[in-house]
């Protein structure tokens, strides 16, 4: 008896009413003259028929009500969407690989940034007594573009020769072109340098807030590119010459305002600054009526 009692109760649960149901009468298939009247089709289309009303009574439990929150179901995601990328691309990983390397091996050449205290480096600017140091902030305040934009204007204010004015007005087209193309890159990529550091005030004149790329390398292998063209040199000032436009570059290293990767863009954005200029160079005549128009000396024909 309680064999049965429970029985009749599991068949008396909603999703199994449909079994509780008697079989729909089938037509004698005699009468649509196929099969025998012992065969298995009526069996088969009963069963169909209890799955059905199963699954149509399961879909009825299952569906939400209307006055549920949130206005019906979750949206069902594919499971491809909540699958993690376990297999990125060999570009990616060597794209992040060398990010990395730059910024460890950045940080452990800022000798000049803090003070070692205990082994560890801290991110305290360094205030003084180290001769280095102060070695290192004279070599990059050489590339920075104030002295040069001095020098070329005094320069040029003392020439008496058309061919010395001509050259310097070049070099200061190109070192005007240097500023705004660092500067507008700077603004477009905004990376911050190895270590958080405020940019000081002459960093502010020049425009050089931020790290990529390196605005005293491109002008430091630009200007040492355009004397070595225009200037009659000896070896060893011409040695001397690369030599300090690849220190100024390594200076902003030391002092923890760029990564290599920042210096070594600057240098081939230097480069690339030189080939312009020479290619767009402005002769003698050019320069002669810039000058006229700049003291207001012009006459016209």
């Amino acid at each position: 008896m309680s064999r049965l009692r429970d029985r009749t109760d599991v068949l008396t649960r909603p999703e199994f009413i449909s079994l509780n149901q008697p079989p729909r009468k089938e037509p004698d298939p005699r009468r649509r003259g196929g099969g025998s009247p012992g065969g298995g089709g009526g069996q088969v289309r009963g069963l169909l028929a209890r799955g059905t009303g199963f699954l149509s009574v399961h879909s009825k439990l299952s569906r939400p009500s209307e006055g549920a929150p949130n206005g019906g179901t979750k949206e069902e995601r594919a499971p491809e969407q909540d699958c993690m990328q376990l297999n990125p691309s060999l570009r990616g990983i060597a794209i992040n690989s060398l990010l990395a390397i730059d910024i460890s091996l950045s940080k452990r050449l800022s000798v000049c940034v803090g003070r070692q205290t205990g082994g560890r480096q801290t991110g305290e600017r360094q205030t003084g007594g180290n001769p280095l140091s102060s070695m290192v902030r004279l070599l990059a305040l050489s590339g920075h573009f104030l002295p040069w934009i001095l020098i070329s204007v005094i320069s040029l204010w003392s020439s008496n020769t058309a061919a010395g004015q001509e050259v310097m007005i070049n070099l200061l087209m190109a070192l005007v072109l240097d500023l705004m193309t660092v500067a507008g890159l700077q603004k477009l990529f905004k990376r911050g340098g190895p270590w958080d550091l405020p940019p000081g005030f002459l960093d502010y004149i020049a425009m050089d807030t931020y790290s990529f790329p390196a605005a005293h390398a491109s002008r430091a292998i630009l200007v040492s590119k355009f004397l070595l063209n225009h200037l009659v040199l000896a070896v060893p000032l011409r040695i001397l010459l690369y030599l300090w436009a690849v220190l100024v570059g390594v200076s902003r290293v030391l002092l923890g305002k760029h990564h290599l990767s920042d210096v070594g863009c600057g240098f081939a954005l230097g480069f690339l600054h030189f080939s312009l200029v020479e290619s767009v160079w402005l002769d003698a005549s050019t320069c002669q009526t810039l000058l006229s128009i700049s003291t207001m000396s012009w006459t016209g024909p």
